[in-house]
């Protein structure tokens, strides 16, 4: 009896050490993760250094929160800043291992630096005119930029954003004779903040991001205009695997949501 009751032990125990492997095509099986994050989050680690538009900056530290919950032994450190000195910087050789542009044209310039091969744009932007709460300036419209003592701030020439307003002025017909032109787009925003300007040509993802602390005024469709931007892991990335993730995250359905909450339109 003894003997018998051992035999049913051990079957019992292997039918459930078989059951726990796998089991039947029948039967139930662990549900598999529905994230388009790589299945394989264990084996990614390490340090990843992304160079990013300035504009992209609420939306890219949203993004990289839920990545490293994903891949806890990754860590993203970003460099935010205007993308025609984050390329200059890359073609130099800087430790980078991706990079997002707010313009095709910077993007080129690293990929005929060779410092990488090929690049996706994943979203696009357009401008509006970001004005103090209060407004002292009165700024009702785009022509009002134009008016003789009005402060406004704009990108400098070379940065996305200011080569942007260019056109958004252009297309318009307007002649504006900016206060100021700022380094990137969230110094721009920062001259707007602190009532150091009437107006700021920004993106319309900085004025949603500045929340109550400034006032948009949206410019008509047909004569504003917009720029795409692109994502590459680099050429020479230190860390390409970890690289690679992230940028797929980016490109990958809950990135795009995060993109488009924050008020990036898709490309």
């Amino acid at each position: 009896m003894h003997r018998t009751t051992r035999i049913v032990a051990v079957l019992a125990l292997t039918t459930s050490v078989l059951a726990g492997c796998g089991g039947s095509s029948g039967g139930s099986r662990a549900t598999k993760p529905t994230s388009s994050l790589s299945p394989s989050a264990d084996k990614l680690a390490g340090t990843v250094n992304v160079f990013a538009a300035a504009s992209l900056q609420e939306a890219f530290k949203a993004l990289g929160k839920q990545f490293q919950a994903a891949h806890p032994r990754t860590k993203l450190v970003f460099n935010f800043g205007p993308s025609s000195g984050l390329a200059t910087q890359i073609s130099q050789g800087a430790p980078a291992d991706v990079f997002a542009s707010a313009s095709a044209k910077n993007m080129d310039s690293v990929v005929k630096a060779r410092a990488a091969t090929d690049a996706t744009p994943f979203v696009k932007n357009v401008l509006e005119i970001a004005v103090p709460p209060a407004n002292p300036g009165r700024i009702t419209a785009l022509d009002d930029l134009a008016r003789s003592g009005v402060k406004v701030a704009v990108c400098q020439a070379q940065v996305p954003c200011g080569a942007v307003a260019a056109k958004v002025f252009r297309n318009a017909k307007i002649t504006v004779r900016p206060a100021t032109q700022e380094v990137d787009v969230k110094a721009v925003l920062a001259k707007v903040k602190l009532g150091e300007v009437d107006a700021g040509l920004v993106y319309v993802t900085d004025v949603l991001g500045a929340g109550a602390k400034v006032t948009g005024i949206p410019i008509p469709a047909d004569v504003n205009a917009s720029t795409s931007y692109p994502i590459a892991t680099l050429t020479k990335a230190p860390n390409k695997a970890v690289a690679q993730a992230f940028t797929d995250y980016v490109l990958s359905a809950e990135g795009s949501a995060v993109l488009t909450a924050a008020g990036f339109q898709k490309p």
